[in-house]
């Protein structure tokens, strides 16, 4: 019977493939296979075009096995977790074959990733292994040349709005708004109108080609958009 593989969890950073950390770079360089879910069958996966250029080096990049199953933007949890059931009994076949695997994914591997509900299904079956990639907000504060926070401030990562949005911005010193695209223009009057003194900028495509900076909210929110609120109090 084969030795079982091994799982990588990667997170490859927020679009420059220069922001991959090196032991994520060394393990795409000869992992026998890559999975990068993409959201439909019309779109590549932005993840996978972060790590092409890597992949495309290989000597066996033509026998390279890349699994890019369909991981849809839905809000059903029932639908979701027979996804990600799914996903995993995949992955679990290549590594029970003997063969790597490794999960790529965008930003981080441990902030709002598809990675982890795999992990979980995974985790105590499988050697499992996860490597940290750069988050797409504190790439955008390097975009911006301005830090998030200081000292004893405090930073919140929201990723949906809902009624809790009132504490959120009481007691927060920097917010980032992550799928800002989803931004209403409720939400974001309301922030506006907050009398506490603030910067708003947007960073859409943050480290890429097309990368561009937008002093307050975005209105165009393409899907790589992340918003920053960094409260000024004396």
């Amino acid at each position: 019977m084969a030795e079982k593989g091994k799982l990588y969890g990667i997170g490859v950073g927020p679009g420059d493939t220069e922001l991959l950390t090196l032991k994520a770079a060394r393990i795409l360089e000869s992992v026998p296979v890559v999975f990068s879910p993409k959201s439909s069958k019309e779109k590549d996966s932005i993840a996978l075009s972060i790590v092409k250029p890597i992949l495309e080096k290989r000597d066996d990049y033509k026998r390279l096995m890349v699994v890019a199953p369909i991981f849809p933007m839905i809000e059903d949890k029932s639908e979701l977790e027979k996804i990600w059931d799914s996903a995993a009994e995949m992955i679990a076949q290549y590594l029970d074959s003997g063969r790597d695997v490794a999960f790529v994914t965008l930003g981080d591997t441990s902030i709002f990733s598809t990675y982890s509900y795999v992990q979980k299904r995974l985790i105590g079956k499988y050697e499992i292994e996860t490597i940290p990639g750069i988050t797409s907000f504190t790439a955008c504060a390097a975009a911006r040349n301005k830090a998030l926070v200081e000292q004893n401030q405090i930073l919140t990562v929201v990723p949906k709005i809902d009624d809790r949005l009132e504490e959120v911005l009481e007691y927060s010193d920097s917010i980032v708004l992550m799928k800002a695209s989803r931004n209403t223009n409720d939400l974001e009057k309301s922030i506006e109108e907050k009398e506490r003194k603030k910067e708003i900028y947007s960073v859409q495509n943050c480290t890429r080609e097309n990368e561009k900076i937008i002093e307050g909210f975005s209105h165009e929110k393409p899907y790589l958009t992340t918003t920053i609120i960094k409260f000024e109090d004396d």
